[in-house]
C-alpha cells in the first residue's frame, strides 16, 4: 500500500512538472520558428532578384504579378510619376508582401528586420511577414507615416523576452552601449539611409483618466513650422537619459524607434535618430 502511494505521488509530481514545462516548450518552439522565418527573409534580401527598370510611358509594366510602385499612374491619373528604381535587394521580398516599406538594422544587435505598413495600424502587432498570427508580429509604421518626405516616422516593435524584434532596445539605457552602437541603418525600397542616435528616453502613453504630464512623441510626424520642430527637438533632448552630443536643426528628419517599457503603466522606451545620409 505504501509503495502504491509513493508511486502515485511520483506520477502526480511528474505530471505536474510536464504540465509546467509545456508553456516553456511552446515558447521555445515559437522562438525557433520566428528565428527561422527571419533568416529566410534575410536570404531573400541577399539573393540577386530580377532587375526591374523604371517605366516612363503611360502603361505600367508588369513583371509576373508584380506592378512596382514607381510605375503607378500619377495623382492626376495621367503620366506616371517617375521614382527611383526599387533597390534590387528588396524586389523579391516586396513581391512576397507589398506591405513592405523598408528594412531596419543596427550593427552588433539582433535588430535586422523588414518594416511593414498596413492600412490597419494594429495588423502587424499580431501577424508575421506572411500574414500568419504571431505574438512576435513585425516591425511596422502607422499609415500616416511618410517615409519619403515626413519630418519624423516612428517604427514600432514588441519588446520580446528572447531579445528579438525590439527586445534588446533597452540596452540603449546604458550610455556605454550607445557609444558602441550609435548608428542606425534604415533602407526604404528606393534608397539606403543612415541615422545617428541623438536621444534615448523613457516615456509613456498619455491616459486622460490620470493627471500626468506626458510628452506625446508618438503624435509627431510633420513639422509644418520651425516652432513645431523645436518643440519636438527640445523635448527629446531634455528627456534624454544622457547627452549624445548630436544636434539637429530645422529641416533635419528623424527616425524614432518605440517599444514597451515597464517602469510605469503603459511605459515606452524611445530611441530617436537623425538622418545623416
Amino acid at each position: 500500500m505504501e509503495n502504491r502511494k509513493r508511486k502515485a505521488a511520483r506520477t502526480l509530481l511528474l505530471a505536474g512538472i510536464i504540465v509546467c514545462l509545456i508553456p516553456f516548450g511552446q515558447a521555445y518552439g515559437q522562438s525557433r520558428q520566428h528565428r527561422a522565418q527571419q533568416e529566410d527573409l534575410k536570404r531573400l534580401v541577399t539573393e540577386v532578384p530580377v532587375e526591374y527598370p523604371v517605366q516612363t510611358d503611360s502603361a505600367p509594366q508588369e513583371v509576373g504579378a508584380l506592378v512596382l510602385p514607381e510605375q503607378e499612374a500619377g495623382a492626376d491619373g495621367g503620366q506616371p510619376e517617375e521614382k527611383p528604381a526599387m533597390l534590387e535587394q528588396y524586389a523579391g521580398l516586396y513581391e512576397e508582401n507589398q506591405d513592405l516599406v523598408g528594412w531596419l538594422s543596427i550593427a552588433g544587435m539582433k535588430i535586422d528586420y523588414p518594416v511593414m505598413q498596413n492600412e490597419d495600424d494594429g495588423y502587424y502587432l499580431h501577424h508575421d511577414f506572411y500574414g500568419e498570427e504571431s505574438k512576435y508580429g513585425c516591425l511596422y509604421v502607422r499609415g500616416q507615416a511618410d517615409l519619403d518626405a515626413g519630418t519624423n516616422f516612428i517604427i514600432y516593435g514588441h519588446n520580446m523576452k528572447d531579445g528579438s524584434m525590439f527586445g534588446d532596445l533597452d540596452r540603449y539605457l546604458e550610455e556605454s552601449f550607445y557609444k558602441e552602437h550609435s548608428t542606425v541603418s534604415f533602407d526604404t525600397l528606393y534608397e539606403e539611409r543612415t541615422y545617428e542616435i541623438l536621444a534615448v528616453f523613457r516615456s509613456q502613453v498619455y491616459n486622460e483618466d490620470e493627471d500626468e504630464d506626458v510628452f506625446k512623441y508618438y503624435q509627431f510626424y510633420e513639422a509644418d513650422t520651425q516652432e513645431e520642430f523645436e518643440d519636438f527637438y527640445g523635448n527629446i533632448k531634455e528627456l534624454s537619459l544622457y547627452d549624445t552630443g548630436v544636434e539637429a536643426k530645422y529641416g533635419d528628419t528623424f527616425l524614432t524607434l518605440s517599444t514597451c517599457a515597464y517602469h510605469v503603466k503603459d511605459g515606452r522606451l524611445v530611441v530617436v535618430a537623425k538622418r545623416t545620409e
